[in-house]
Parts: C-alpha cells; structure tokens; sequence
C-alpha cells in the first residue's frame, strides 16, 4: 500500500497591494485550513497575521478555520479590511453629492 496518496501539496496565499506571497506545504489528508496556514510558517514573514481572527478562502470562498483542505485546494489569507466598505461608499457618495455629481451610479442622492 502507498502511504504518499495521504500526503499532498497546498499552496499558501497571502498577498498586501504590492508583494504576493505564495508557498508550498506539504501536508496529509485531513488538515485544517488553520493547520495548513501555522504550518507554511507565513506568520514569520507577515507577524500582523492573527492566527484568531484570520479570514481564509480556497479560490475566493471563504471558509472556516476548521475546513478540511483537499488535493488541489489553494489557501488563501486574507488581510483585514483597513476600512468598513459601507463607510468608503458613504463617503464616496457624500463627497458626489458636495461637488454636484450625484447620480444613479455614484449613490448620491440629489438634493
């Protein structure tokens, strides 16, 4: 019997808006999202990971830290949002309505 089916790569992705990090962890059948992420070590090299709270996706879905990774999964980490997308919107808008651009694509309402 052939113990290496058990044994696969993941890769690990983590990227900020000017580096992309991505590394490859061998790990078995049955690790978490979370363990894969403590084993490729990415934390050495972006210690602002909060290994708690840390959003996780596999191609653009989120998961849960305890999902199961499979063959051919790819791990992403996503940074914390610096700001609350509702509030850029909020502002986006305001700051059309003040310069007189509201419209149907910018949100603002007209006054």
């Amino acid at each position: 019997m052939n113990h290496d089916q058990n044994v696969f790569m993941v890769d690990v992705v983590y990227a900020l808006p000017k580096q992309q990090k991505i590394l490859q962890v061998k790990v078995n059948s049955g690790t978490t999202a979370i363990e894969v992420l403590k084993l490729s070590n990415l934390v050495t090299f972006f210690p602002e990971i909060d290994l708690e709270s840390v959003k996780l996706g596999v191609f653009s879905n989120l998961v849960k830290h305890d999902r199961v990774i499979e063959p051919g999964d790819r791990l992403e980490v996503y940074r914390p949002l610096i700001a609350d997308p509702k509030d850029v919107r909020r502002r986006r808008a305001e700051k059309a309505v003040q310069e007189g651009r509201a419209n149907k694509v910018t949100g603002g309402k007209i006054k």
